[in-house]
């Protein structure tokens, strides 16, 4: 019996692999948030996914977006040079990073309208650092199929974010455990990563000119990859900061809340599955095989497994809310429901998101994206001219599905056109 249950293509082994690492890692948090939502107020949790929201939007270009093409050389020697690329963009953008907010800092403050910001943005370049280079070595971990690692890696992260968090939490009152959690976590999972690179091969291959000649060679990826990423998070985001300067730091937690208890199990399954399909399609392509076929068994094999278990959640989401977190926090089971629309569509083009990048679509979907961000903007602008947070969730809600639904059918369509 056991054996039938076991998966039996190398794809699913390796999904599986990751999706039950993640799916630790993620569970982890997931099950003592009961806890932090009564160690840390609504407005600890706002603070924190400003910080977070901060970190995130530079930390998508933090190496330029050419993490993303370790996968593409058929030599190591031009992976390793990739990888010392991307680790050279980082450090110089963390540190023009740090410069900026040292000048900057006031004005920063003055514009996010949020003092208790204050001194966490002094850590953002840190964060900034340690995310970019978590987020390129699990690239090429991916590379080398050393899927285990990527999955230790993770549950590693997520244990020392559970300590440190309810640790500190308990002895100080405020955000300062979540944003050290944070921090010291991605440290630790950095450790676990980086021990794969290093070998008398890798430094014998690191040249400055062959970095120069892949950098110009895959120069789409800064060029249309970088700021398509960048205003992706920033669009994602931009309730956060919306909701921060035009209402208070309470209903950012509450927001904040509301989609990480939904898109925390969607995002285990879809960037496990992302992860090993990047590189399963990648293959198919280059061998001319039929990625199209491939990619829509995928995404039906995705909405059958999650479909019915997200409905049920979702009707039941401020109920859910108030029994887990308390009754303070049952309205973020309120924004959960007017946000599921576009929760869900997050999920399916997450996963096949790669397409652009595989096919050198990336001025066709920066395009997009740039459509994208100012529709978002322009709904939450709507909803908080009326300052109603109903109003601009649901319009943010309705843009973001009907946008990520065409991306996904123009991904699908530029697939089946190459067949």
């Amino acid at each position: 019996m056991l054996k039938k249950l076991k998966p039996k293509s190398e794809f699913s082994k390796n999904v599986l692999t990751l999706m039950t690492g993640t799916t630790i890692a993620q569970a982890i948090p997931i099950a003592i948030s009961p806890i932090l939502t009564r160690i840390y107020t609504p407005e600890d949790f706002g603070i924190f996914a400003l910080f977070m929201a901060l970190v995130g939007m530079f930390s998508s270009i933090a190496s330029g977006r050419y993490e993303l093409a370790l996968l593409l050389p058929k030599k190591d020697e031009d992976a390793f040079n990739i990888l010392v690329l991307s680790f050279i963009i980082i450090c110089i953008l963390s540190f023009l990073l740090l410069i900026g907010i040292l000048f900057l800092h006031d004005s920063i403050i003055s514009l996010l309208q949020n003092d208790a910001i204050s001194i966490w943005l002094y850590f953002i370049p840190l964060a900034l650092f340690l995310v970019g280079s978590f987020n390129l070595l699990t690239y090429y971990n991916n590379r080398k199929n050393m899927y285990r690692d990527i999955a230790q890696a993770t549950i590693v992260k997520s244990l020392v974010l559970v300590v440190v968090q309810l640790g500190i939490g308990s002895l100080k009152s405020g955000v300062s455990g979540l944003v050290s959690g944070q921090i010291i976590s991605q440290a630790f999972a950095n450790v676990k990563l980086i021990k794969n690179v290093f070998s008398r091969r890798f430094f014998n291959a690191i040249s400055f000119i062959k970095m120069l000649a892949l950098a110009r060679k895959y120069k789409n990826f800064p060029k249309f990859q970088a700021p398509h990423a960048f205003l992706n998070t920033l669009s994602s985001s931009a309730p956060i900061y919306f909701f921060t300067i035009f209402l208070t730091s309470s209903v950012v937690g509450l927001f904040s809340l509301s989609t990480k208890i939904v898109l925390t199990p969607l995002m285990i399954l879809s960037s496990a599955t992302a992860k090993v399909y990047n590189q399963k399609v990648s293959m198919l392509f280059y061998k001319k095989l039929d990625c199209y076929t491939f990619t829509l068994k995928l995404l039906y094999s995705l909405v059958k497994k999650i479909l019915l278990p997200f409905i049920v959640f979702i009707f039941f989401a401020p109920d859910i809310f108030t029994f887990l977190f308390g009754l303070e926090w049952r309205e973020a089971g309120v924004y959960t429901q007017i946000l599921s629309p576009w929760l869900f569509m997050v999920f399916l083009v997450g996963s096949v998101s790669y397409i652009p990048s595989l096919l050198s679509l990336q001025k066709r979907a920066f395009i997009l994206e740039i459509i994208y961000t100012f529709l978002r903007i322009s709904s939450l602008f709507l909803g908080l001219y009326f300052f109603d947070i109903y109003y601009a969730l649901i319009f943010f809600s309705s843009i973001g599905f009907l946008m990520l639904s065409y991306n996904l059918y123009w991904m699908l369509h530029s697939l089946k056109e190459i067949q």
